[in-house]
């Protein structure tokens, strides 16, 4: 089937947007449903890209659009098929950036749903499929029935494609490679080395889409041999096993929503100590520790990202039985028991949290982690450590995923960190004062050597050294500083306070001995 082919299906009433005639009459070899803001790793060459448009927003529509357009063309995509629906059309950022990249576009009028696009491709390129071909009809009813049941993810599949010659290797992997599920002819892979499949597009992979679940949570259905099932047959799967997840995700829901009460207790200013043991309970928790506390945030809207995301880190962990929930603030938490408290800081978070970051590039991932609660009075005071060390992975790596324990905040410079920005800014102010008014000529100058001298463990002929100054000179801004601040240098606490100051601003460049990097260890 080309583009032009499927443009001119009246039954679909697909609009084209843009074009260019070669561009049209490309072959068109699969269909993948996406709204990742960067699909290219699930695209392969030759597709058409299906997108309700959920990740745009006209605030960075420019930008976005460009990101995810220029994805679609690294991967050779052959057409975007734009929903309307989200945004009543269909943007003009994103049509100009398909013109620019080459990539034909056009609208998905709102009351078309997107799986007859997908059962027009696939009917017309693989033709009226004899009956082997896809689900016969008695693993259908059997299929039905499991998931009728809620039946998981591995009954699914291993019912699916028993019927087949042979059997067929399958599985059910999430984005960040941890194995849902197998069939009995399918070898478990390594995390990286699924990741790395889902990447590269070895074989052939179906997304199974669900309401109400994060990218991060998301599950594929993957083959690695293209030819050992039909596509028809791939779709009707996924679309069960879709089914199979929407109903993970009415179940998690409900745990999240008892783990959500668990979080308000424990953020009180006053924990009720009964209240937290029932709580624990209605979360399948034990009501003795130890326990270890996580904290999570992204910066993408509402709690639900950050919730999947944090989930999905546990599961590649290993770590079963965690409550996961949000606090009243919109924080996103976990209680872990004490069967694997002691492997939450362990390599293996270490190792899942930048793989599961990844499934969504562009929204940084940050975390934090408590020291162990050894009971149940401890909780409040590692919910409050594991909430400290978020604020420092968001404040240290803004941009970038980060993960940090709070016992490895063993420095002034990494302590502070989790102090917020506002916060750190007013002491500053109050603090260093007149240093920091950018019109006196003498304000740098002072300001410089307060930090060389701070740097330099208060030796006058160091700082004269790292300043090329004489000595005296020194002695002279040094009584320039105490005098406008207040603070006598030659008091530890004094230099403390000014030396915090100092760090807490967000331009600070040290001179002198000391060195611009937290000696602060972080896992990551």
């Amino acid at each position: 089937m080309h583009v032009e082919h499927l443009l001119g299906d009246e039954s679909l009433g697909l609009r084209l947007l843009w074009a260019e005639g070669v561009l049209l009459r490309r072959e068109i070899n699969g269909v993948t449903v996406t709204d990742l803001e960067d699909p290219a790793r699930f695209v392969r060459p030759g597709e058409a890209v299906l997108s309700g448009l959920v990740w745009w927003t006209p605030e960075a529509g420019r930008d976005k659009a460009e990101r995810f357009v220029s994805a679609l063309r690294d991967a050779d995509a052959a057409v975007l098929l734009a929903g309307e629906e989200t945004h009543g059309s269909v943007p003009d950022e994103l049509i100009e950036a398909c013109s620019r990249h080459g990539i034909p576009v056009a609208g998905v009028p709102a009351h078309v749903m997107f799986r007859a696009v997908t059962e027009t491709v696939y009917l017309q390129q693989w033709g009226e499929l004899s009956r082997h071909h896809a689900l016969p009809e008695y693993v259908r009813g059997r299929l039905s029935r499991l998931v009728a049941r809620d039946a998981g993810p591995r009954e699914i599949v291993a019912t699916a494609f028993a019927h087949l010659a042979d059997g067929a290797a399958a599985r059910v992997l999430t984005a960040a490679g941890r194995t849902v599920a197998v069939t009995a002819g399918a070898d478990v892979l390594s995390a990286s080395e699924a990741a790395r499949i889902l990447a590269d597009s070895g074989g052939v992979t179906v997304p199974v889409d669900a309401d109400a679940v994060s990218p991060y949570e998301r599950w594929y259905l993957h083959l690695p041999d293209p030819a050992a099932a039909p596509p028809r047959l791939l779709h009707e799967v996924a679309a069960l096993l879709g089914r199979s997840l929407a109903a993970q995700a009415r179940l998690r829901a409900t745990a999240r929503r008892a783990a959500g009460e668990l979080g308000a207790l424990l953020a009180a200013d006053e924990a009720d100590a009964v209240g937290v043991e029932g709580a624990l309970r209605a979360c399948g928790l034990p009501a003795e520790g130890p326990y270890r506390v996580l904290a999570a945030a992204t910066c993408a809207p509402g709690a639900g990202p950050a919730e999947g995301a944090l989930a999905e880190v546990l599961a590649g962990a290993g770590i079963e039985g965690a409550a996961v929930g949000r606090l009243p603030d919109g924080t996103v938490f976990a209680v872990v028991p004490e069967a694997t408290a002691g492997t939450v800081m362990t390599s293996g978070i270490g190792a899942v949290w930048p793989r599961v970051a990844a499934c969504e590039r562009t929204v940084p991932l940050h975390g934090g982690t408590g020291s162990p609660a050894r009971g149940l009075k401890d909780l409040p005071r590692a919910l409050a450590e594991a909430r400290y060390a978020l604020a420092s992975a968001r404040s240290t790596a803004p941009d970038a995923s980060l993960l940090t324990d709070a016992t490895t905040l063993t420095s002034l410079e990494a302590l502070l960190t989790g102090v917020p920005a506002p916060v750190r800014a007013a002491y500053t102010r109050s603090v260093l004062g007149p240093l920091l008014d950018i019109r006196s000529a003498s304000a740098t100058p002072l300001l410089e050597t307060l930090t060389t001298f701070l740097a330099c463990d208060g030796s006058w002929a160091r700082t004269a050294e790292a300043l090329h100054l004489h000595v005296n000179t020194v002695h002279y801004r040094v009584g320039r500083i105490e005098r406008l601040t207040g603070r006598d240098l030659s008091r530890l606490t004094d230099r403390l306070d000014l030396w915090a100051a100092l760090l807490c601003r967000s331009d600070l460049d040290v001179t002198g001995d000391r060195h611009g990097h937290s000696s602060t260890s972080r896992a990551r």
